[in-house]
């Protein structure tokens, strides 16, 4: 969970200047309220660091982060398909079994899979509902 918190709060950072970007005006795509809150071109490297060493969220994850950040500020090398090595498996295993709530763990899980692109096809069923039940033609990526 901590991770995906992680790569969560940096990629809100990292959308910050949205408000300075071009928006389509379409039926499909939500218009972006108040967009001179979003003007801000923020530097990643520089954040991660200061949440190492200056704030009370500093850990060995968080250098590894923003030791990352610092090779490569867009993390270029990477493609975002996260794999799980099975720990993450077995402990939401066990929280259904002890009937313990685990949502953010789930949910993390969960969110490698999709990374993955393990969940495509219910993508796809998505789409289809919402072409059959209003029209709604998807856009083309990019």
């Amino acid at each position: 969970g901590v991770m995906a918190a992680y790569a969560e709060g940096l990629g809100v950072l990292r959308s910050a200047n949205v408000g300075k970007q071009t928006h389509a005006a379409d039926a499909e795509t939500t218009p972006l309220r108040e967009p001179e809150h979003y003007q801000y071109d923020l530097d990643l490297p520089d954040i991660a660091e200061l949440w190492r060493r200056g704030s009370v969220i500093a850990s060995w994850l968080l250098d590894l982060t923003a030791d990352a950040l610092t090779k490569d500020p867009v993390l270029a090398g990477f493609a975002g398909r996260v794999s799980d090595s099975g720990e993450g498996r077995w402990t939401i295993k066990a929280a259904i079994d002890e009937a313990v709530p685990a949502h953010v763990l789930s949910s993390a899980l969960y969110e490698r899979f999709s990374s993955r692109g393990e969940a495509d096809f219910a993508d796809r069923v998505l789409s289809a509902m919402r072409y059959e039940f209003g029209g709604h033609i998807e856009k083309p990526a990019g």
